[in-house]
Parts: C-alpha cells; structure tokens; sequence
C-alpha cells in the first residue's frame, strides 16, 4: 500500500503525514516543483517538471489497486477509478465510481461556462471543517488499507 499525494495545490499536507506516520504507510509526494518535507522516514517527493498535468501522469502511472490516491483533480481521480485505485479529495469526499462520470461532466460545463465568459463562482473556501473530514477519512482509508494489505499479504 502506498500513498500518492498530488502535492502543489494540497491544503492538508501536514494531516497527510502524521496519518502516513501512525501507520508506517508510504508516500509519494507527488509537485511540479521542489517542496519541503519534513524529516520522517516513508516520505519521498518526486518533482515532475513540465506540463501542470505531469504530476498527475506520473501518478496515474504508478498507482494500482491496494494503493490510495489524494487529489482535488477531477480527471486524475476518473484515471486512478479507472485502475481500481482508491481516490480520496481534501475535503475529505471519496472519488466513486458510479459518480466520477458526473463529476467530469460538471467540470466540462464549468469550463465551458467560463470559456463563455460567465462566472461560475468556483468552490467554497477551504475550512476547518474541511480539514476535519479529511483527516477522519484519511484515516479510515489508511486503516482498512492496512488491514487488506495485511490480511492479502500486498500485491
């Protein structure tokens, strides 16, 4: 098991770690550019310079199934659903299956929308609360991760 982390926009880095610690579990600190990390072992940044979506083909290619992906990247979750790889965002929300297709079309309209210049407001800010879910989710992912890859014997 292993934790992949798309890294440059991601507001609980930190909740990131201290569950990654609580369990041993791995993790690919995933960014465009260098990032601090602080001194833990199982913590390994990978710098993927180029195209803003490198990060997220770097990732898409690595992450199979008994692994967990973080992002707020719509696209990067349908291609890691899409591998049979958990997929969890920074609010603490679970990228599914049988919804991903809805969440890629929003996107599309939203873009579209903007292309056409209106405003479509765009998500609310980040909070507390935001943070709070995450963490609850992030931990119960790692813990049954764990426990599978545990009971499986890994990959």
């Amino acid at each position: 098991m292993r934790i992949y982390l798309d890294a440059d926009a991601c507001p609980v880095k930190d909740v990131v770690y201290k569950v990654a610690a609580r369990y041993g579990a791995p993790v690919a600190v995933v960014a465009n550019g260098p990032l601090r990390l602080p001194p833990q072992s199982g913590l390994d940044l990978v710098v993927v310079p180029g195209s803003p979506d490198a990060a997220d083909d770097w990732i898409a290619e690595r992450a199979a199934p008994g692994d967990l992906v973080l992002t707020a990247d719509i696209p990067l979750a349908a291609r890691a659903i899409a591998n049979g790889v958990r997929c969890l965002d920074f609010r603490g929300g679970e990228f599914r299956p049988n919804r991903i297709g809805d969440a890629l079309a929003s996107r599309e309209v939203g873009a579209h929308l903007r292309a056409l210049g209106l405003s479509t407001g765009g998500p609310p800010p980040f909070s507390p609360r935001d943070r709070g879910r995450f963490a609850s989710a992030l931990d119960a992912a790692v813990g049954k991760l764990t426990r599978d890859e545990a009971v499986g014997g890994g990959r």
